[in-house]
């Protein structure tokens, strides 16, 4: 193994060791770790709410506030590179302080334990920063205060789903055809695509000491990307008319109404958009890193790619309402498991999900169905009833393609409607008392998308309650034809 000019020997990357990560609850701690696992480390994610952290192989939960200095080193005990990921922001006013104090506690936490290496996310900028930018460098500088050596990464806007400033350019670009803006949106920005954020971070154990900057191969403005957002989503240009009066801070309370994103965090980084935060060293990078990033289009398209990809796997576990551009609701129903010999709702149910689609009937409401199918033919849609011989993935049901099909599981999606893509997945749970799981999700596409959830709310409520109840009504039909010996008929 190569010794550095630093003198410490980390594992280089592929070959495993064990990694800490602080702040693994958090949008890049969340998309790390199953890199690290891919590369063949094994993970202790510190976490300050365990409960909320999905459990998984070679991932060790470690319950920690990262204020704890005692605590905290018996985390890091036994690794080799350990993550900071860790930002104040969310607490407000005073942030800054509070960030000293927690980077001060994990480099004295990280000498305590021996760790090798420290790999910390920081942000681009030059000359006089923001409190926010300037914040996120100090805390680089404090990290190598105790002696251990640090890799930091300085990026600018993460262009992935669930961070909160590509949330803040989804929304304000899905939102509004036409924006007011002030003169900041005109600032040059270099952002960097979440996939290639991980692949910078896991290689990052195995590179000099030092300060790397990082970012897409193109540079941009914030007007610019809001552009290039509406182009891969297949919506108009935004219209945007730049004045000179409306300041950052009068801007952010009017993102505050048009955005659901955390205020708190937003406003620290709107106060920011003022600094130009573009790569000024990539050479430096380059010759490290064997990465060669995706240009700013390829990272949205690959950002909302993997989203859809995610929501798939994910379905059932998602929040009930709205997060990162998805609305998503949950309805189940009581379902009665058979008795020895004898099928129940539960077996009809599976028998059910194979008998999927074909006609409108299946989904239950088959008059309000028809309603929606025409009032897709008013925005060029046009959805048409079939089923395969068999339900399975890949396979086309109605105008829905199965993206999962397994044992009391139904998993379809549509990426065709006018008002955004459409997730429908059926489960049922074995766990007293036994039920049927329905989840609907919606990833609207502009305004147009976020109107059609509202304006039909009502009517999703009352077709999403019907619909579950409908699979329970057929599964018992099902599974008596099935007692019976008899075949379904379809028509």
């Amino acid at each position: 193994m190569t010794t550095h000019a630093d003198g410490t020997r980390p594992p280089p990357p592929g070959r495993g060791g064990r990694a800490a990560v602080a702040g693994a609850n958090g949008f890049v701690g969340r998309s790390l770790i199953p890199e690290l696992v891919e590369r063949g480390y094994s993970v202790n994610a510190l976490v300050r709410d365990a409960t909320s952290f999905e459990p998984r192989a070679q991932v060790d939960i470690h319950p920690v506030d990262v204020g704890d200095t005692a605590t905290l080193a018996e985390a890091l005990s036994g690794c080799d590179v350990a993550y900071y990921l860790v930002h104040a922001m969310a607490g407000g006013e005073g942030f800054e302080e509070r960030d000293r104090a927690l980077a001060r506690s994990f480099a004295t936490a990280a000498a305590s334990a021996e760790v090798r290496r420290i790999v910390y996310l920081g942000g681009l900028g030059h000359g006089t920063l923001s409190a926010h930018l300037a914040s996120r460098q100090e805390v680089g500088e404090v990290l190598g205060s105790t002696g251990v050596p640090v890799v930091e990464l300085r990026a600018a806007v993460v262009l992935g789903a669930g961070s909160i400033s590509f949330e803040m350019v989804r929304y304000l670009t899905e939102r509004l055809p036409m924006m007011v803006c002030p003169k900041w949106v005109n600032t040059r920005v270099q952002p960097i695509a979440a996939r290639d954020l991980m692949t910078y971070l896991a290689e990052a154990a195995g590179v000099e000491a030092g300060v790397y900057e990082v970012g897409c191969p193109d540079v941009t403005t914030y007007r610019e990307m809001m552009d290039t957002y509406a182009r891969v989503r297949g919506l108009r240009p935004r219209f945007i008319v730049k004045v000179p009066v409306l300041s950052p801070s009068l801007s952010a309370h009017w993102v505050d109404l048009v955005t659901p994103v955390d205020s708190t965090v937003s406003h620290a980084l709107i106060e920011s958009l003022t600094n130009e935060v573009t790569v000024r060293t990539c050479e430096h990078t380059h010759a490290a890193f064997s990465i060669r990033p995706l240009t700013v289009e390829e990272a949205i398209d690959d950002a909302l790619e993997e989203q859809a990809r995610r929501i798939t796997l994910t379905l059932f576990q998602r929040p009930h309402g709205l997060e990162d551009g998805v609305y998503t609701d949950h309805s189940e129903a009581r379902v009665r498991a058979g008795s020895v010999g004898r099928k129940g709702e539960v077996e009809g149910v599976e028998l059910d999900l194979d008998d999927c689609g074909g006609q409108l009937s299946w989904y239950g409401l088959p008059y309000a169905w028809q309603m929606r199918i025409s009032l897709g033919h008013l925005f060029g849609e046009d959805l048409r009833l079939g089923r395969p011989a068999k339900v399975g993935a890949g396979a086309q049901v109605d105008w829905w393609t199965v993206e999962l099909r397994k044992p009391q599981t139904l998993v379809l999606s549509c990426r065709t409607w006018f008002c955004g893509e459409a997730w429908l997945g059926f489960r049922v749970s074995t766990t007293h008392p036994a039920r049927i799981e329905q989840v609907g999700a919606l990833r609207t596409r502009g305004l147009v998308g976020v109107a059609y959830w509202w304006l039909l709310w009502p009517i999703h409520q009352l077709a999403f309650r019907a619909m579950v109840h409908h699979r329970v009504v057929r599964a018992r039909r099902m599974a008596r034809r099935s007692r019976r010996g008899g075949r379904h008929d379809r028509h």
